[in-house]
């Protein structure tokens, strides 16, 4: 039995604070038009905030080694008091031993359609202790609308991703992943999803959905993630409970200590409810990534980044090639990526770090290049990999300024990683990085970051603690970067797609959507992310070759209307033909980018199953305000015969097809008749 604290009607959602027999306080958060579906759940209270402390009595029920919940310290936490502060609701805890305080805060700010939680607790003791695990969020009682197990009923959404592979949705059942509870009501289940290191988005992105999908009602989170974190989907009783933080010492190494006086606050969480399935939650968790972005870009730009034309050997001479075949094509930024530094004999991924321009590439210096550019209309950019250095760079060699496990430099393949705690790394960075974008007129970077540096590093009282405060003063250097070099435009890049992350997303005013540079499924990633990140800052490649057929050529770039157009390739040796297709395709992406801007996105995918065997089709319906822009690819195998996709009333405002492609629109339906696979069509619809 369970009984009501306190409850809260924020926008479309309902918020009911209760506390069980034990003393345990959790929370249940419903769309607020289903209040009248929900039961007594026969199930604990999910405490709203999880913690471990080193020396605690360790999780019954043969939780220990799977979860570090349910701990003695959790169980130790008594309720003193609840009170809401405009848009936030904060609810206080203190231990018996008055050795601890804690508060878990809740926020609903405005009219985003998602909150953001987060934890802190705070040593009030004599003596110091050490967390070894804490909780950002935990939401519990799922599903709320049965008041037994609801066999049958739930289902789970995460993302995975690998390098190139980024955002597939997977759907398993509560049953499928051995959540059901056991015969006698007791014994931990548990699913848990993360990653070890600073790569934050591999195997898994920090993001999680429960589908009650008889009464269709979705619960998603996503966690603020820029190093080691974990979600874990938990169960003993007949309440299925998920809980997202920062990895814990079972599974990242990660311990904290807290001295007499000290807090710990925790990264966010992202929580939703709503009418419908796990991308809608999507959508809705993504506002909540619009009010943190950075305001400098209105509209998601048309750019060109060399990196698929040079292949990592930029110099002035063919920039200057790329720059006049570039005039007068409404590129607004071109981007010098990697290499720009490299010497005669080593590739560029072995000689970052000192950040030098090259003579011979540049012999009049890389500003040269930059005021080239700006000459030629557009916005210079260059790229850094500013954490790392390179095998056969004199910064490799600098042991002091470098991050170590267990006493030896961590060497990943040909790079070893900056430690960012350090004022004289920061300093260095501040000539080579900041000083050299301020100095030589660049109103861009690419700051890339190609390797995990592992499970943690040395120099503090864990390896997880010692890569959480690296990566926190990494997150002061982007910031730092911003402040000065004004208006500069950021874009957050880590081998593609590893970075994508919240806390990252709202330092970046766009990242490289994925590594896939001329992939056939790249608007299968760039689909998929749509549920992850927003399309304005999801940075798409076209790279155009000079060998392309006009189909090929309007596939790829049909591809970037799901995010910001970002063209490489073979410009210098594209034909007028080629170039008649580019143009006209760039000309209906600055018409229809106000929508890819703001919105809501529906992603349909028929038979796509493999990324390396791409077959069937998909839709992408990305709506803003009574306009809609939709995308149609087809991949490999027999194309159908027709797709048909609801868009509602409106009328057809401009297309742009591979060559044959038939369509007809009416009663709110699009309907295309494909010519062929690996075909592309881009319709803009008005609703008058």
């Amino acid at each position: 039995m369970k009984t009501e604290i306190s409850r809260y009607v924020r926008g479309d959602m309902l918020l009911i604070y209760e506390k069980d027999e034990k003393g345990m306080v959790g929370f249940t958060l419903v769309p607020k038009d289903t209040e009248h579906l929900l039961k007594d759940k026969k199930c604990d209270a999910a405490p709203l905030i999880e913690l471990y402390v080193r020396g605690d009595c360790l999780p019954s029920d043969y939780g220990a080694g799977n979860t570090m919940c349910g701990s003695a310290s959790t169980f130790s936490l008594r309720f003193v008091r609840q009170y809401a502060e405009g848009d936030e609701i904060i609810t206080c805890f203190r231990d018996s031993e008055g050795k601890k305080e804690a508060e878990h805060h809740m926020i609903f700010r405005g009219d985003l359609r998602a909150a953001e939680c987060w934890t802190a607790v705070r040593n009030t003791g004599d003596e110091g202790f050490t967390l070894e695990m804490i909780s950002s969020g935990n939401i519990g009682g799922l599903t709320p609308y049965d008041g037994g197990e609801a066999p049958d009923t739930m289902e789970i959404t995460t993302a995975t991703s690998n390098w190139s592979a980024e955002g597939a949705m997977v759907t398993e059942t509560v049953e499928q992943l051995s959540l059901e509870t056991s015969w006698a009501i007791q014994g931990y289940r548990v699913k848990r999803i993360g990653q070890r290191g600073s790569l934050p988005v591999r195997n898994h992105f920090p993001f999680m959905a429960v589908h009650d999908r008889v009464r269709d009602v979705t619960w998603a989170v996503q966690l603020e993630a820029p190093a080691s974190w974990q979600i874990e989907a938990r169960r003993k009783d007949y309440g299925l409970a998920v809980t997202a933080g920062i990895a814990d010492f079972d599974f990242g190494h990660w311990a904290k200590e807290l001295k007499p006086g000290e807090t710990f606050r925790t990264p966010s969480m992202y929580v939703t409810a709503v009418k419908g399935g796990a991308e809608k939650a999507s959508q809705r968790l993504l506002d909540i990534h619009e009010k943190n972005r950075p305001k400098r870009l209105t509209l998601p730009p048309v750019m060109f980044n060399e990196y698929c034309t040079t292949w990592g050997e930029p110099s002035y001479g063919n920039l200057r090639g790329i720059v006049d075949a570039l005039r007068g094509k409404g590129m607004e930024y071109l981007v010098i990526d990697a290499g720009w530094y490299k010497d005669e004999q080593n590739p560029w991924h072995q000689t970052g770090g000192d950040w030098v321009p090259s003579d011979i590439l540049f012999p009049d210096g890389i500003k040269a290049a930059a005021d080239m550019i700006r000459e030629a209309g557009m916005v210079p950019g260059l790229w850094f990999e500013s954490e790392t250095c390179g095998s056969k760079s004199r910064m490799h060699d600098r042991g002091d300024m470098l991050h170590t496990r267990n006493g030896y430099v961590i060497d990943t393949g040909t790079r070893r990683f900056l430690d960012m705690r350090k004022k004289e790394v920061n300093d260095y960075l501040d000539e080579k990085v900041i000083g050299q974008l301020r100095d030589y007129g660049f109103g861009y970077i690419k700051n890339d970051y190609n390797e995990s540096i592992g499970t943690g590093v040395d120099g503090a009282e864990s390896l997880g603690e010692g890569l959480r405060q690296s990566v926190e003063c990494s997150r002061d250097f982007f910031r730092r970067i911003r402040e000065r070099v004004p208006g500069i435009v950021m874009e957050n890049c880590a081998s593609g797609g590893h970075r994508l992350e919240p806390s990252l997303m709202a330092l970046f005013d766009m990242a490289s959507f994925s590594d896939a540079h001329e992939c056939v499924t790249i608007p299968v990633i760039a689909a998929n992310l749509h549920r992850l990140i927003l399309p304005m800052q999801s940075q798409i490649w076209a790279v155009i070759r000079k060998d392309d057929s006009l189909r090929r050529i309007h596939y790829s770039l049909v591809s970037t209307y799901l995010g910001a157009m970002c063209l490489s390739g073979d410009v210098t040796d594209l034909s007028d033909e080629q170039w008649e297709v580019i143009d006209r395709d760039i000309e209906f992406y600055r018409s229809v980018r106000h929508i890819i801007s703001h919105g809501d996105s529906r992603v349909v995918q028929m038979g796509v199953t493999s990324y390396s065997d791409l077959r069937g089709w998909q839709t992408v319906v990305r709506e803003n305000e009574g306009e809609a822009l939709v995308t149609v690819h087809t991949f490999g195998g027999e194309a159908p015969e027709t797709i048909e996709v609801f868009t509602g009333d409106g009328r057809i405002a401009d297309a742009v097809c591979s060559q044959g492609v038939e369509y007809a629109f009416s009663d709110g339906v699009l309907t295309v008749r494909p010519a062929s696979d690996f075909e592309a069509s881009a319709f803009h619809i008005i609703r008058d």
